[in-house]
C-alpha cells in the first residue's frame, strides 16, 4: 500500500487545499447545525481574503499567529490562511486558563491573533506579547479597540519579508500546539506542513472516507485530534462539517444527531461513556427482570445488540465510523460497543504524532482493549520488553512524528532516540501486530513485590459501578487509595427524602461496597485498601483525562 494523493507532493497543506477546492468546488464544505454550509469555494475566497489581510499586517513565513475560539466554521478559514503563506498557527485550546493564553501567546511570540468574542477579554488582558493585531473570527475583521498591541516596525518587517523565501515547504512547521498533559506544565509541539498531512492521508487505511460523508464536530479544534482527523481529513476527501454552537451537552447532541444525520464523527471516551451509563445502563437497571438477565452472557448480548440498533437510529442512522480517542475507554463501555454492533473505532495517537498511530480499518476485526495495528507509514516497537509480558515502552517512528518542542532541545533529546519517539506508554504488540496500551509509564505503581500496578486498569474497574462518575487510584504509603466522584444527582433521587445524616451514611456505604466489589475483581497486590469521597469534579485536560499531578492523599 502506498500513499494516495500522490499528486499532492510536496505534502503541503496549501498544496492540499488547492487540490480540494478544485475537485469540491461547488460541494458543502462546513456550517453550523441548522445553517447553511460555505462551499469549497466559498472557504477558498475566504482563506485568500485572509491571506491579504495577515499580509498587509505584515506576517510572512515562519511568523506565529495564535487561533483562539470555539469550533466554528471560521476557525478553519484562519487556520489555513495562515498556513497558506507559510506562517505558523497556534491553536489555543478554549479551556485554557486565561494565563496559560497569556503565557502561550508570550511563549510562542505570536505576532498577531485570530480571535472569537468571548476571548476578546483575555487577549485584551494580555501584556508584554508581540501581538500587533487582533482579527475577530466571526467576522474576519479587525479588533481596533486593542490598546495592548505591539507597535509594528513596518519597516523592519518588510525588510524582513523581502528577505524571506515565501515558498511552503512539506518540511516547514506548520502547527505549534500546546498540550495540557497529565503531568505537569504544556509544551510546545512543533508540527511540520508533512506531519499533518501525511497523518491525515493515513486515514484511508482505516476505512475509505466519501465527498458524501458528513462529519459532526464536537471537540475543541484546536486539539490535534479533531484539527487533524475532523478538519484536514474531511477536507483532503471532499467531505463536508458540522459544528454545534454549545457545549454537547445529551440535549444538545440529540438535537444536532436528528438534524445533522452524520456519518462520521469523533469523541473522547467520557462522551460515548457518559451516553451508555445515563442511557442505556439507566433504563436496563431500572426493571428487575432486565437488570437481572444482564448479568447473564447470552442474554447481555441480546440486550446489548437490540440497545445497539436504538443507538445507531439516536445518532440519525447513518452514523458508519465513531473515533474514539484521546484517552482509554472503559472495557465494559467498549464491550458494549463491540456487542451492539457499534461502529466504533479505538485510536491512539499522540499531539507529538499529529496525532494518530493506530486504528483498526473497517474491513478487520475488532479486538477488545486494544486500539489496533499501526496506521499506513507508522512503526511501532516495544522498547525495554518484560520477557513474560512482553510489556514495555510503545516507541513510534513515523512521517508524521513532531519535529520537536519549541524552545526545548533538552525535552526533545529526552523522548527522541534515534529517530524513534518514545510515547512514555506502557503496552505491547501482539502476534497479528495489534497493540495493547497497559497505563503510561509515569503512573505505574510498584507493588509489594515488585509488580507493574496499571491505575488505570483499577479505575476503570471502579468507573463502571452504578453511582461512580470518576476515580483516581494513587499509591500512599504503599497501599492504594481510590478518590471517588459519585454521580451525586443520581444520588439525590435514590435519597432524596432522607436527612442528610443518613445520607453521608448511605454514601459511606457505598464507598465500601464499591471498595468489597472491585477488590474481588483485582489481584492480591492490586487490591484498594481505603476509599475516600470526592466531592468536587476532578479537574481535567481538554481530552478529559484527569490531571493526575493535582491530587495527593494527606
Amino acid at each position: 500500500m502506498s500513499y494516495p494523493y500522490e499528486n499532492l507532493k510536496p505534502f503541503t497543506l496549501p498544496k492540499l487545499l488547492d487540490r480540494s477546492i478544485e475537485l469540491y468546488g461547488s460541494r458543502e464544505l462546513s456550517g453550523k447545525v441548522d445553517e447553511e454550509s460555505m462551499t469549497y469555494s466559498e472557504f477558498g475566497v475566504k482563506v485568500q481574503h485572509m491571506v491579504k489581510m495577515l499580509e498587509i499586517n505584515n506576517i510572512s513565513k515562519g511568523d506565529k499567529v495564535a487561533l483562539l475560539g470555539e469550533n466554528m466554521p471560521n476557525w478553519g478559514v484562519a487556520y489555513f490562511a495562515i498556513t497558506y503563506i507559510g506562517a505558523v498557527v497556534v491553536p489555543i485550546l478554549p479551556d485554557f486558563h486565561k494565563s496559560d493564553v497569556h503565557h502561550i501567546l508570550r511563549h510562542s511570540e505570536a505576532k498577531g491573533v485570530f480571535v472569537s468574542k468571548k476571548f476578546e477579554q483575555t487577549i485584551k488582558e494580555c501584556e508584554d506579547s508581540e501581538l500587533g493585531f487582533a482579527i475577530n473570527l466571526e467576522e474576519l475583521k479587525h479588533i481596533k479597540d486593542l490598546k495592548n498591541l505591539k507597535f509594528i516596525d513596518k519597516v523592519k518587517q518588510l525588510a524582513k519579508k523581502a528577505l524571506n523565501d515565501s515558498t511552503v515547504n512539506e518540511d516547514d512547521m506548520a502547527s505549534l500546539i500546546y498540550t495540557s498533559g497529565t503531568t505537569g506544565h504544556s509544551k510546545g509541539v512543533m508540527l511540520s506542513h508533512k506531519n499533518l498531512v501525511t497523518n491525515a492521508m493515513s486515514s484511508h487505511s482505516i476505512l475509505k472516507i466519501l465527498p458524501t460523508d458528513v462529519f459532526l464536530s464536537i471537540l475543541p479544534l484546536a486539539h490535534t485530534f479533531e484539527c487533524t482527523v475532523g478538519l484536514i481529513v474531511p477536507i483532503l476527501h471532499g467531505s463536508s462539517i458540522k459544528y454545534i454552537s454549545k457545549a454537547p451537552t445529551p440535549s444538545v447532541l440529540l438535537k444536532a444527531f436528528k438534524s445533522v444525520r452524520p456519518t462520521m464523527m469523533l469523541s473522547v471516551p467520557l462522551v460515548i461513556e457518559k451516553i451508555y451509563k445515563s442511557k442505556i445502563l439507566s433504563q436496563i437497571n431500572s426493571s428487575f427482570v432486565t437488570r437481572n438477565l444482564y448479568k447473564v452472557p447470552f442474554f447481555r448480548k441480546l440486550i446489548n445488540k437490540k440497545a445497539g440498533q436504538k443507538l445507531i437510529e439516536t445518532f440519525g442512522g447513518r452514523i458508519r465510523f465513531y473515533g474514539v480517542g484521546g484517552a482509554g475507554i472503559s472495557p465494559y463501555v467498549e464491550e458494549f460497543l463491540y456487542e451492539a454492533k457499534f461502529p466504533y473505532i479505538v485510536g491512539y495517537g499522540l499531539t507529538e504524532t499529529a496525532p494518530l498511530l493506530c486504528g483498526t480499518p473497517i474491513n478487520k476485526p475488532t479486538k477488545l482493549r486494544s486500539t489496533g495495528p499501526a496506521l499506513y507509514g507508522v512503526d511501532l516497537k516495544i522498547k525495554n520488553k518484560n520477557p513474560k509480558t512482553g510489556e514495555g515502552e510503545i516507541c513510534a517512528k513515523s512521517p508524521s512524528v513532531m519535529m520537536g518542542y519549541y524552545k526545548d532541545e533538552e525535552k526533545t533529546k529526552e523522548v527522541m532516540e534515534d529517530g524513534w519517539f518514545l510515547t512514555g506508554d506502557l503496552g505491547y504488540i501482539d502476534e497479528d501486530g495489534y497493540l495493547f496500551i497497559s497505563g503510561r509509564s509515569k503512573n505505574v505503581i510498584i507493588g509489594p513485590a515488585g509488580e507493574n500496578i496499571y491505575p488505570e486498569q483499577i479505575e476503570s474497574i471502579i468507573n463502571k459501578q452504578e453511582y461512580v462518575l470518576d476515580s483516581l487510584v494513587l499509591d500512599v504509603d504503599s497501599k492504594l487509595v481510590a478518590k471517588i466522584h459519585l454521580d451525586y444527582e443520581l444520588l439525590d433521587k435514590k435519597f432524596k427524602n432522607l436527612p442528610q445524616q443518613q445520607i453521608k451514611e448511605k454514601i459511606k456505604q457505598i464507598l465500601e461496597n464499591i471498595r468489597i466489589e472491585v477488590n474481588a475483581n483485582v489481584s492480591s497486590f492490586s487490591k484498594i485498601t481505603k476509599t475516600l469521597e470526592q466531592e468536587e469534579p476532578f479537574i481535567k485536560t481538554p481530552t478529559k483525562k484527569i490531571k493526575r499531578y493535582l491530587y495527593v492523599v494527606k
